[in-house]
């Protein structure tokens, strides 16, 4: 048994130096996160479309993606704000298999933590200069929030980081809106209990300092479904799930109530294409209740080029197919995003 310091990686300001955000991009993001904002704080009635591949695996497909909801983007800007969904780093149950970009910038190659720090921010720059559009990513590392803080629009917290002290406490010190999920187990009040840690103001060691937090008062939640003691997919998108998170909402002194629906994982058993249901569905369930259309803000969706998924190790890649979870291919995305426009 043994741990081995292979070698002392650049800090967040080392790597920001080096790879800056251009003037332009820094007021394309500062203009996003104040529009953004405005949908948790009630001042907008814009619907949050936040979509994109399980894993951003390759920074040509990612970008060629990101290009193309830009586009729709723009024709659909009066209804809705998309957020590309650039996840850089993959959680994985049982540690085996591709952990995300920043671990392996090559999906088949080795583990290069270094050059993975690099080629997350990089794409996660690419995007923002070339398509106008910030992103949203996966605080699985809380120590990594700092190399993408001038960049990112947008964070999660993934259902099995949710209940950690270290991400909940690093979420209260961030400035724009970020969805905690529910636990895989389901449970609500673990989920609203991370939302009001976010929310407080707390002090902490924090990559070597002791910092102290105000609080973020654009935590929300973000319902993904759970699954059971079988194995079994539990889903939470439907009217009397989102009623009860209501409920929850309302015991307690929150500010800003909103939820997020994830359309894939445990609400579509991983059978991507039932996204395009689940989302249809949720829509149908805010015209029920005034009351959750003002607290569901916006769905997540799992799309990338093609549709599905592929395995890596197994030869050559489809360009633009996920190696991690299925994913709605671009023609349904694009068709989607358009419905969603229309019905609200």
């Amino acid at each position: 048994m043994s741990l081995e310091f292979v070698r002392k990686l650049p800090t967040p300001t080392e790597i920001r130096e080096q790879y800056p955000l251009s003037a332009r991009a820094t007021e394309i993001k500062k203009q996003r996160d104040a529009e953004i904002a405005k949908v948790f704080t009630g001042d907008s009635d814009k619907f949050l479309v936040i979509v994109g591949p399980c894993s951003a695996d390759n920074e040509d497909a990612v970008l060629e993606y990101s290009h193309r909801l830009a586009k729709v983007a723009d024709k659909v800007s009066d209804k809705l704000i998309i957020i590309p969904r650039v996840y850089t780093n993959k959680p994985r149950t049982t540690g085996e298999g591709y952990k995300g970009i920043v671990h392996q910038p090559d999906p088949e190659g080795k583990p290069d933590l270094l050059h993975g720090l690099i080629a997350m921010r990089k794409m996660h720059m690419r995007v923002v200069e070339e398509t106008d559009l910030t992103s949203a990513d996966e605080m699985l590392y809380p120590s990594n929030w700092s190399y993408l803080s001038d960049i990112l629009s947008y964070v999660a917290v993934g259902a099995r980081s949710v209940e950690n002290q270290e991400h909940r406490l690093t979420v209260s010190g961030i400035d724009i809106p970020a969805g905690m999920k529910n636990p895989t187990s389901g449970d609500l009040s673990v989920m609203i209990n991370s939302v009001i840690a976010a929310q407080g103001s707390h002090s902490f060691i924090y990559r070597t300092w002791e910092v102290k937090t105000s609080g973020n008062p654009l935590a929300h939640t973000i319902l993904r479904g759970a699954t059971n003691k079988h194995g079994n997919s539990v889903p939470n998108y439907h009217y009397e799930d989102i009623q009860l998170l209501l409920e929850k909402y309302n015991e307690t002194h929150l500010v800003n109530p909103a939820t997020i629906i994830d359309a894939n994982h445990s609400n579509s058993g991983k059978k991507y294409e039932q996204q395009i249901r689940i989302v249809k569905d949720v829509l149908h369930t805010r015209r029920c209740s005034k009351d959750i259309e003002s607290l569901v803000k916006g769905v997540m969706i799992e799309s990338y080029l093609e549709p599905g998924n592929q395995k890596i190790g197994c030869g050559t890649h489809v360009y633009g197919k996920s190696i991690t979870d299925p994913c709605l291919g671009w023609d349904q995305t694009e068709r989607l995003i358009y419905d969603i426009a229309e019905e609200c």
